[in-house]
């Protein structure tokens, strides 16, 4: 049932979370011996943040073809929602690090790579109603029988 709403809203999920790994976190400019240098905070810089990221991007897609597993798909997309937010955690924490670090970087700004996780929480909520009412479909059919 690879046609099913559900599996529209996992594979969305899965291309925000992929789009993470193109995409800066965080952007700042600092001034250093009079020049303007830019600084930025990526995935790819942070190797646990990439693998966080990678897990993210796998599970909806391996999600979206256990169709006949629909306990096991509302399971692993709470798991893919949790571990989105520990993505979101760890990439507050860097960047609370950083500005540690460098002075300047409270005049930064957050970049797309940012949003992208947080959009992604939003459509795996809605790949988890789908595959609820598509349990309740078939429960309901069940009983007819």
């Amino acid at each position: 049932m690879l046609q099913r709403k559900q599996s529209i809203w996992l594979l969305i999920a899965a291309l925000l979370n992929a789009g993470v790994i193109f995409f800066d976190l965080y952007r700042w400019h600092e001034v250093a011996n009079g020049v303007d240098v830019k600084h930025e905070i990526r995935v790819t810089n942070n190797y646990p943040m990439f693998i966080i990221v990678l897990v993210c991007t796998v599970l909806p897609l391996v999600t979206m073809f256990m169709y006949k597993q629909r306990k096991r798909q509302v399971m692993m997309t709470a798991f893919n929602i949790a571990a989105v937010c520990g993505l979101n955690a760890q990439m507050l924490l860097k960047i609370g690090h950083e500005a540690k670090l460098s002075t300047a970087i409270a005049s930064g700004t957050y970049w797309i790579g940012a949003a992208l996780p947080v959009i992604s929480i939003i459509f795996l909520i809605l790949a988890i109603v789908g595959i609820r009412k598509d349990d309740k479909l078939v429960k309901s059919m069940d009983r007819l029988r």
